[in-house]
Order: structure tokens, then sequence, then C-alpha cells
């Protein structure tokens, strides 16, 4: 078998697969037309952030069964794509958790003391001690966005240098935040206390520009940013005029909207401001680590079919996969529904098996219940092999029960998810053999198919509802697929599934929440 790796790794990972007597091709840097031209040939792809895996690439590769990523980051691969074509995605997840989060205090420390432009000063023979007074970090106040493993690594280093810290995250707990020495607040909160501020979130449509304008606006003057986590989630126009103000006295990315950097980038201007051609994973001991593990999982994969840290399918035997595929899709589907509309940080989950799929191992549909329920805030730092331990690291409690009796249907899966707001339920069946339903939610019965861009509407049930938000949508040009309606009859409300060929835009988002018939919109990806 032959395998492709399109970027940088390690030797000691390609010695593995040599040695495991695969064929080895190694092409850090291939053009894009390139790999277009030449991966057909090849069984298996080793990929950093560099190679883009677009649809078009996959559509291509006739051979290929395995796309492994050096690394956690997965936003430069078509998962979509790859999923219909079969083709397993593996990661490393936190591989690089240790240097990312020491690449973070690092540039602390350099924006604190002006570092770099004291450094760049003395190479010019000047002498400048006044120039570059900085600020002691002991008893600041360290703002943290997503205590994840790495914003947990940051807070855990900078309790230790004496500072203040705090963090939002809507999905961990008070408890759980306590536990680590951190007070959990607000976003609105954080900006207006934090002397220091660090993001550590993944880039989501809800993360997208995250920091702009008016987050600015509410931070203290003279406050510090950094970002080691993904570009995109910094407004970087916005930063740029936030800095010439002097709102921020200085700011330190790792990560930018588009890479490789413009050399005539507006930041790069700015004497105050610090920019390194992400590195936080380029330390020798964590490429040395996700190189030699990513090959141990092609090599265990390519010869054994054990399938390890695949973000795209569990680490089943082929035929028991192939059996339990669709239970397996629901499962995570009911996960990613109640995730996205539960109000507030996940406490705990109570997952039930009712009729025939309660005489099954259930394990790895708990997995995949797991998986869907933390994906939309981690991303792909969560597979069906870590999602019990991200649980358990958000202290987020998983019940797991089982019972004979289902009265509507042959097998039910049923989830209550207990957040911070309260409950949400959400119950899914599998029609036929193959195809995943959701038949209620919260108080609502309905038969959805959970499937691409999706609006969750919560209204009033009278007549005109519908026809106004249907005539909101078009006039937004968002064409509704279909409609799932759940009634209350007693209480006069509606549950409505919409699905849509695009994801709603926040001009229509807007629109509909403003009716005073709707209650509650949400934007769904399943």
């Amino acid at each position: 078998m032959k395998v492709l790796i399109s970027d940088p790794i390690s030797e000691e990972g390609i010695e593995i697969l040599k040695n495991a007597g695969l064929e080895v091709v190694y092409k850090p840097g291939l053009p894009y037309e390139e790999l277009l031209e030449i991966i057909p040939q090849f069984d298996a792809l080793i990929i950093r952030s560099s190679t883009k895996v677009t649809k078009e690439v996959i559509e291509r590769a006739k051979n290929l069964k395995v796309i492994g990523r050096a690394g956690t980051g997965l936003d430069n691969v078509d998962l979509q794509a790859a999923n219909e074509k079969g083709i397993v995605v593996m990661n490393v997840p936190g591989g690089n958790t240790l240097s990312a989060a020491e690449h973070t205090l690092a540039l602390i420390f350099a924006i604190a003391r002006k570092i770099p432009q004291a450094v760049a000063s003395l190479k010019e023979g000047k002498w400048e001690k006044k120039k570059f007074i900085g600020v002691e970090l002991n008893n600041k106040v360290l703002g943290i966005i997503g205590l994840g493993r790495i914003g947990s690594i940051v807070a855990d280093r900078a309790l230790g240098m004496k500072m203040k810290v705090i963090a939002y995250d809507p999905f961990v707990s008070p408890e759980a935040a306590e536990k680590k020495g951190v007070e959990l607040v607000s976003l609105e909160e954080l900006l207006r206390r934090s002397d220091f501020i660090t993001i550590h979130t993944p880039l989501t449509k809800e993360t997208y520009h995250l920091i702009d304008e008016k987050a600015f606006s509410m931070m203290k003057d003279g406050v510090y940013i950094i970002n080691c986590a993904r570009g995109g989630i910094i407004d970087e126009e916005a930063l740029y005029r936030a800095m010439v103000s002097g709102k921020v006295a200085g700011a330190a990315l790792d990560v930018f909207e588009k890479e490789p950097v413009d050399p005539n980038h507006p930041l790069l201007s700015l004497e105050n401001f610090i920019g390194t051609p992400h590195l936080g994973a380029s330390t020798i001991e964590a490429q040395k680590t996700v190189a030699i593990e990513i090959a141990k999982q092609l090599v265990d994969y390519l010869l054994k079919g054990i399938i390890r840290n695949a973000v795209n399918v569990p680490s089943l035997p082929p035929e028991i996969l192939k059996i339990i595929t669709p239970i397996l899709t629901l499962a995570e589907k009911i996960g990613l529904l109640a995730a996205q509309i539960a109000e507030g940080a996940i406490q705990e989950v109570e997952i039930t098996y009712k009729g025939e799929i309660s005489q099954l191992d259930v394990k790895p549909i708990t997995l995949a219940f797991v998986k869907g329920l933390l994906s939309p805030f981690l991303k792909e730092d969560v597979n069906y092999v870590n999602a019990l331990i991200r649980a358990k690291e958000r202290d987020i409690k998983i019940i797991e029960s089982k019972t004979e009796i289902s009265e509507d249907f042959t097998s039910l899966i049923s989830a209550k998810v207990k957040h911070t707001e309260g409950y949400t339920v959400v119950e899914g069946t599998i029609f036929g053999k193959k195809e995943p339903r959701i038949v209620r939610i919260n108080g609502f019965r309905l038969d959805a198919l959970p499937e691409g861009h999706m609006l969750y509407i919560f209204n009033e049930d009278r007549p005109g509802v519908i026809g106004k938000i249907g005539t909101i949508l078009g006039n937004h040009n968002l064409n509704i697929s279909r409609m799932y309606v759940g009634q209350d009859p007693m209480k006069k409300t509606n549950v409505i599934l919409l699905s849509l060929d695009q994801p709603p835009t926040t001009e229509a988002l807007k629109e509909l929440s403003e009716l005073t018939t709707v209650y509650l919109v949400k934007p769904l990806e399943l």
C-alpha cells in the first residue's frame, strides 16, 4: 500500500510506516494541482495544516482509504465528502495541547515585556531602556475564552504566576471551573474585567468574529489580546482600529483569518503587535508525538483493520460496524440536536435505550451520542474514542439505562439533557433499516429527518405564523426543502424544524426572532 505525506512531519513517523512495509512518498509542500494529479495512486494520505483536502481531491482519490492529520485541527479536510466516499479520517487529539498552551504563555510574556521589540531595537545598535517599559503579570486579571484542555493548562500556569483567572465557556459549569481554581463569568463580564484576554475556542459560526468592534468597546483601556486558537475568531480590522486608538495596548496572534499572512497586513505595521506563523504546535516534542501516533494509527488501520482516533467512524469490527452504523448516526444526530437547542452549560445526560435496541451492546452508541453532544463546541477535538473522556473533563455526568419496553416504536433512543437552564429531551428511532428520525423534542412529537442546515423554531400555534416564517425566509433567498411540525394543542404552541438549502443569515434570524408569535429561533447544523 502507498502512503502520501504532503506536509512536513518528523522522521520517526516516516520510519514507522516504512518498517511496516508501506511504500511512502514524502512530498512536503506539495502544490494543490500536483496533489490532484497523483492522489489516485495512494491508499493513505498524511497531512498537517497546509494541505487542503477538498471535495475535488477526495473525488479523484480512487484508492484512498484513510486521511491522517498529524495534529488536531481538520478545518482543511472536507469531512462530508470523505464520509460520502467511506474514507476514514483520523487525527491526534491532545498531541500538541501542551505546546499550544506554552506558546500562549510565551506570547503573554512577550507582549507584557515588549521582548520582540526590544530585541529588534538592540540588534539595530540601540539601547532604549525607557522605551520598552513593560507590565507585571502578578495580580493581573487573565480572561480565558474557552476552558477546554488548552485553556485549562493556561489557567493552571497563570494561577502559578499569581494572576487572577476568570473564564467564559458556555459549555462548562461553574462547579467544573471552580475545581480548576477559575471563576466562570459571562463574556461581557470577562471583557470588562480582564487585563489580558486569551482565546482557546474552536472556530464555529458562533465564534466567528466573536471579538469584534462591540467586544473591543466593552474592554478596559490598555487591554492585551492573545490568540493561539483559530484565525477568524478575532475581527482583525476591528483589532487594528482598537490598537491604533490605544484601547488595546498590545496584541499577539499566532493564527490569522487568512494564512499565510499578507506581508502588507495592517497589523504588521504596528509596533505594539506581535505575530508568529502558526507555531502553537511547533515544538520538537509535539511534532515527534503526533508524527509517531498518526503513523501507528495508519499502520493499524491499513494492515490490521483497527481504527483509532477516527473522527467519522467508531472503533468496531467491520461486520459489526455495517449493522450498527445507522444507529450510530441516529445517536450522534440526537446529541448534535440536543447540544444546539440546550440553553446552558450541560451538566448531566440520561440516555435510555428502549425496545429491541436494548439487546445490543450500547457502549459504542453512547459514544456516538456523546460525540454529537460535544461536537458543536469541541469540533474535531472530540471523536469516538475520547468522547467520554472529554465529557468527564467538563464534569458532564453520563447515565445509561436500558428497558425492553418501547410503547410506540420497535426501538427508541431517549436522551434527557440537564443543563444550567433546565432540561432538554430529544428522542429518535430508525425508520426501515437505515433512516434516522427525530420523533420527539421536549413535549412535542414529530417525524423529522435530521440532516444538513436546519432551523429550530418554538412559536405560538395560531393561523398565519408559518406563513410569516416562510415569507421571511423567502425574502432572504432561503429555500425550505422540508418542514416538520410538532404541536401542543393544550398550550397552543409549536415546535418547527425546517430543512434549508443553506445556513440562515444573521439578518433572517433577527427578523424571525422579532415576530411576536415566535419565542425562540436557533440555527442547527446536522
